[in-house]
């Protein structure tokens, strides 16, 4: 898990080929004018999923963790707090992984949780189980679902 600002997304360019495309993105796009649903970018290698909704009370984090796409999740509106936990000390799964929506949830209480504000970023990788949209009102987000492995 990283939390930062979009200012210093420069240094987290070498993690991944798709990385600075997610911050060229951003920057070349007016983001508050984008309407709620997926874009493409690089088809299923890279796309991004606007959203605008009610948060939940903190009571109600639901941990989700994902096999094939790393999110880099942007508040463009509001703060929004995240539950997290190393996906290997979950042990309470609420189902089957879902393949085809690259989803499992699990009912093990956060470890930790921190907040993300407009202006800022979090990259949330296989490994990470989070539980997003925690918090009080709305917020209007950009989920970047970035391949794992771009070679598949």
């Amino acid at each position: 898990m990283i939390l930062d600002s979009i200012q210093n997304a420069e240094r987290y360019y070498a993690l991944h080929p798709h990385f600075k495309m997610v911050f060229d993105y951003l920057h070349s796009t007016d983001v508050r004018a984008l309407e709620d649903g997926r874009h493409d970018i690089d088809g299923d290698k890279l796309f991004v999923n606007v959203s605008t909704l009610e948060l939940r009370p903190m009571d109600a984090a639901h941990l989700e963790a994902h096999n094939r796409y790393i999110d880099i999740q942007v508040v463009v509106e509001g703060e929004e707090y995240f539950g997290w936990s190393e996906r290997k000390d979950c042990s309470k799964p609420e189902g089957a992984f879902d393949e085809e929506r690259d989803i499992i949830f699990y009912s093990d209480m956060p470890q930790t949780h921190y907040k993300v504000r407009e202006g800022q970023f979090t990259i949330l990788y296989p490994e990470d189980a989070h539980a997003p949209m925690l918090g009080e009102g709305k917020v209007k987000k950009l989920i970047f679902k970035v391949a794992y492995n771009i070679l598949s």
